[in-house]
């Protein structure tokens, strides 16, 4: 299986090279993971804080992903969710990112501020799919 990252020139550069426009998959298994928040093994929220709860989101991801075979750097897709305005949040959930999944290269990402998450006290929720052999 083959994944190539790509950033073609005729599209503007990445803010921040924190994201890749396009993964292109050749062969594997497609893992679609739902949307991943803050919740401990008991469904507990941690922390109240967008940092804190990106991190455990985080988490929360890598380790279905590590129960399924895969690891972040299987990651092609990487959808974030937070309340509030994006853009402001933009930096923390960045290094929540950095810190828990540690990616050499990006994958495709979107980041989207909105109102509210399904249940109330969550401020981030994160999705990804992911390639594996």
């Amino acid at each position: 299986m083959s994944k190539t990252f790509s950033n073609p020139e005729t599209v503007h550069r990445p803010n921040n090279d924190a994201y890749s426009h396009v993964v292109v998959v050749e062969g594997g298994k497609l893992l679609f993971v739902a949307g991943q928040v803050a919740f401990d093994e008991d469904s507990n929220i941690v922390g109240d804080d967008v940092y804190t709860q990106a991190c455990q989101a985080l988490r929360n991801l890598r380790a279905v992903l590590e129960a399924h075979g895969a690891s972040p750097a299987d990651i092609v897709k990487l959808n974030t969710y937070v309340v509030g305005d994006a853009h402001a949040h933009a930096a923390e959930l960045g290094r929540a990112r950095a810190e828990v999944l540690q990616l050499e290269v990006p994958p495709a990402s979107t980041l989207v501020g909105i109102a509210s998450l399904a249940v109330e006290g969550l401020l981030v929720e994160i999705e990804a799919i992911a390639v594996v052999d």
